[in-house]
């Protein structure tokens, strides 16, 4: 079934073995610094790697870990599954240092890691271009320097940042987006300048992993009230392992609340649900929806276009080749597994012929 529809996968994520592997992409001071500081990895994780939603098991090696090899990435899942098309969505922790001239300088050799590492050695393979938002002039300078390779095809952020993402501080960054036809990809993950939830820091994985989507919310009421959607209209945001049973009631309490208060944000000038159907994707792993409520769900969000497929590869999702959440009508599948993606990421278009 996959393989029939030439599926393009929306989230894979491709792991930094360590900072040895950026070394022929740093500038000689950078590389100096990570051997005189002992930097020997970005692994930001506040999980444990071998945690079993990590990586999946069978997808390990004898140290219990993986996903650090193209080779890998072709017989665990775009061979396995037949994918047309991958978006590479590294998360290796630039986000959160502290140092800006750091931050920029591994966002850098992790982008061109990727280009040489990855795009270079499969012509499936797109990527998301990892931003040093510590710097947003910096940020911009990278989507200019990277936009012209058609096979960057997303910009990359963490859900839980510096500030919330709609403020105007983040706008250069969406007009840059725009200006190349560069969605914006939001990912599960913080930067750790705040507490994970609301009420405080967590305390175990468990807690951070279910926070997640509590920072979603937030992250879309920001976008939608600071006027970043009104804004730039031809912005499109995609949520990459935000969950999906989420948004319809979060919608619903946005938009009643907005014909309440409107008059607080005049810009926004049409309903959240009408905003969102139109600038607003997310991927369907995790798809945290009962089978028997999946009907009820798609209704609410009257959305067809909305949903794009992942992977999640290396993450443990699902069991054997059952990438596909279960109790997805069969119409709608085709637009899921491509069309959507096609519509959302303009660049795909170039090699969507071949």
């Amino acid at each position: 079934m996959l393989a029939a529809a030439r599926p393009i996968d929306c989230d894979v994520h491709p792991w930094l073995p360590g900072t040895a592997a950026l070394h022929p992409y740093l500038d000689p001071f950078w590389r100096d610094q990570v051997v005189e500081r002992g930097i020997g990895s970005l692994d930001t994780q506040s999980w444990p790697v071998l945690s079993p939603k990590s990586i999946r098991a069978d997808w390990r090696d004898a140290k219990g870990r993986g996903a650090d090899r193209v080779e890998l990435l072709r017989a665990q899942s775009l061979d396995r599954l037949g994918t047309d098309t991958a978006i590479l969505n590294c998360l290796a922790g630039v986000q959160i240092q502290l140092n800006q001239d750091m931050a920029v300088a591994f966002a850098r050799a992790v982008n061109d890691w990727i280009r040489a590492e990855w795009l270079d050695r499969d012509p499936r393979l797109r990527a998301s271009i990892i931003l040093p938002t510590q710097n947003i002039e910096a940020a911009v300078a990278e989507i200019e320097r990277l936009a012209p390779d058609p096979r960057f095809v997303q910009v990359l952020v963490l859900v839980m940042g510096e500030n919330p993402l709609g403020k105007r501080t983040h706008w250069p960054i969406f007009e840059a987006c725009v200006r190349h036809r560069l969605p914006l990809g939001v990912h599960a993950g913080s930067a750790y300048r705040h507490p994970q939830t609301s009420v405080g820091w967590t305390s175990w994985y468990l807690e951070e992993y279910a926070a997640n989507q509590q920072a979603f919310q937030s992250t879309l009421a920001s976008l939608i009230t600071e006027g970043a959607f009104t804004k730039f209209p031809e912005l499109r945001v995609v949520f990459l392992e935000s969950g999906v049973s989420w948004l319809p009631s979060f919608l619903w309490r946005l938009s009643k609340t907005w014909k309440g208060v409107r008059f607080e944000v005049p810009w926004v000038d049409r309903s959240p649900f009408e905003i969102v159907r139109d600038q607003l994707r997310l991927t369907v792993q995790p798809f945290d929806v009962p089978t028997e409520m999946v009907p009820r769900l798609l209704d609410q969000l009257r959305g067809e276009r909305m949903l794009l497929w992942a992977s999640d590869w290396p993450h443990w999702q699902y069991e054997g080749d059952a990438a596909l959440p279960p109790g997805l009508p069969e119409a709608l599948l085709p637009r899921i597994l491509r069309e959507n993606a096609l519509e959302t990421y303009p660049r795909l278009l170039q090699g969507a012929m071949a």
